[in-house]
């Protein structure tokens, strides 16, 4: 199954893709849960029997939404850095003996179709095509093994960078946190994904291929992700976690490549999803 967030007719929703539009589940279940994460908790925590089946017929067409990231509002975004060996070594990083991990603010996610924001107080706008999965119950200190049980399921994700910002320091954060910088959809995928290492993640600039894997080429897996993080902190159905881009980023090459306002830009991986996005320069509201 899966599911979106989206808004249509004003309202923000959220509810499954079928028959080539989007069933509104959350007009037939009300304020109760307002949104995705509201309704992955009341599953979690046996308010809702299952989730639903399949349904026919579509509320909308998908020309009459838009789509917001898929959780629109996680509690946590944790972000895993240097986790594909190539990716490592083209920045020269030390192998890590844990998870390179830093956070993201859910202030700086888009959707599917959204427009990544270029902040003016920059000129070096990175793409990183990256897995993402999304928390389905609630899970500290989870062993390995029983890791993948707490997973609701897998989105795309950009982790769009300001690289410029992001080595002011040794700390990551400046560089990850402008508003509309990362992009997540276009829907959460819950099927179990079979051979899931064997599964292909591309990034494509203006339809050029920059970034090309398979998620297999993880130096950690999901489950050791899940067992890491949740060693410290309690995760939490709707929250985002961030598998790690592969190599071919735009710093590292010669010249580098850096996203430009009227850029298009995707992030394509088997089974999961194909997400898009528009670069445009920022806009600041006073």
């Amino acid at each position: 199954m899966e599911f979106i967030s989206f808004k249509a007719q004003g309202r923000s929703s959220y509810g499954t893709l079928n028959d080539g539009g989007v069933h509104d589940l959350g007009a037939r279940i009300g304020s109760v849960l307002p949104d995705l994460k509201s309704y992955l908790r009341a599953i979690s925590f046996g308010l809702l029997t299952s989730a639903p089946k399949p349904a026919s017929g579509a509320d909308y067409k998908l020309s009459e939404i838009s789509f917001d990231p898929v959780i629109p509002n996680p509690d946590k975004i944790i972000c895993v850095g240097a986790n594909y060996e190539a990716h490592r070594l083209e920045t020269g990083r030390a192998k890590p003996s844990y998870p390179m991990l830093f956070t993201r603010f859910a202030d700086t996610l888009v959707g599917h179709r959204g427009t990544i924001a270029l902040p003016k107080v920059s000129t070096s706008l990175d793409y990183e095509g990256e897995l993402a999965f999304i928390i389905g119950r609630p899970a500290f200190r989870v062993p390995r093994e029983k890791a993948l049980e707490h997973v609701a399921g897998y989105t795309c994700f950009n982790d769009a960078t300001l690289r410029d910002w992001q080595k002011h320091t040794s700390q990551f954060i400046p560089g990850k946190n402008f508003p509309g910088t990362a992009a997540l959809g276009p829907a959460l995928v819950t099927a179990p994904l079979d051979r899931l290492g064997d599964r292909k993640i591309e990034t494509r600039l203006n339809t050029k291929v920059l970034q090309s894997a398979k998620l297999g080429e993880m130096t950690f897996s999901i489950p050791e992700i899940i067992a890491y993080v949740s060693s410290f902190t309690p995760l939490a159905p709707g929250d985002v976690i961030a598998t790690g881009t592969p190599s071919g980023v735009g710093f590292t090459r010669e010249p580098p490549i850096f996203m430009k306002a009227g850029d298009t830009i995707e992030v394509l991986i088997d089974g999961v999803g194909h997400l898009i996005n528009v670069v445009k320069d920022e806009t600041i509201e006073s």
